[in-house]
């Protein structure tokens, strides 16, 4: 990656295939000027700072279908780029039962510097890649690579693969028909979160006014724990996620 200080990290500009990845939570990095928030070492490793597995199994699929890889360089925690400026997750005072004490008591300065400084770039050099690819007639979907923990609030959860999607849901409905004929994954339709719950910004923001075949995907963490395992689900949805693109160009034409 980039320097730590950097917004936006792309692995890949110049990949032909068809799909955009990106990967919001990739990193647990806490850079200056920012610093560490207050928080432990425990917590800026758990879930609540980055999203555990998500970026090895997005460069793993980046390779796998020649895609573009858009990936953050710095916790969620400081700014969360699935979430608009507004939004209260963006710079979140609690995550989960974890207080944030470096987010307690943000100025409307303070908003405003982390707003320009990590999501107005992360989301500039997004949306200016999908325009370039739409000015070469390259077809395009953006799909959002993301990881959840196996248990939440002490209730586990038995969902292993989620696909979630925003007002269009055609490539998750084709994600998670192709997903449950083919692999053994326990594989449902917005859960363990949906669009109802306002995680689908990115998709929102980059991919629905252009009329883009989108999709969000929420892997189990514990399913993608180290770099073997994150190749071995790379490996496995790839084909899953080629097939479901296949599918709904073959019956829209093809992806814009």
């Amino acid at each position: 990656m980039n320097s730590a200080h950097a917004a936006v990290d792309i692995e890949g500009a110049e990949r032909s295939g068809q799909i955009v990845l990106v990967c919001e939570h990739a990193s647990n990095a806490f850079p200056a000027p920012w610093g560490e928030l207050g928080l432990t070492p425990d917590q800026r490793d758990a879930h609540i700072a980055w999203d555990p597995g998500a970026l090895g199994l997005a460069r793993g699929l980046a390779v796998k279908l020649e895609a573009p890889l858009v990936a953050a360089c710095q916790s969620r925690l400081i700014y969360d780029l699935n979430r608009p400026p507004h939004h209260t997750g963006a710079m979140p005072v609690q995550s989960e039962i974890h207080e944030i004490p470096g987010n307690a008591g943000l100025t409307p300065d303070d908003r405003s510097a982390r707003t320009e400084a990590l999501y107005l770039p992360f989301h500039a050099a997004l949306g200016g890649l999908v325009a370039e690819r739409l000015a070469r007639g390259q077809a395009t979907a953006l799909v959002t690579v993301h990881s959840f923990t196996p248990i939440w609030f002490g209730q586990p959860r038995a969902v292993e693969f989620g696909v979630i999607h925003d007002a269009d849901p055609s490539f998750a409905q084709a994600v998670f028909e192709e997903a449950r004929r083919v692999t053994e994954l326990d594989t449902r339709l917005n859960e363990p979160y949906s669009g109802a719950d306002g995680v689908c910004h990115t998709l929102a923001l980059q991919a629905t006014p252009m009329g883009l075949p989108n999709v969000m995907l929420e892997l189990r963490n514990d399913l993608i724990a180290d770099p073997a395992a994150q190749e071995a689900m790379a490996a496995t949805l790839a084909p899953v996620l080629q097939a479901a693109l296949s599918r709904i160009t073959a019956n829209n034409g093809e992806a814009a």
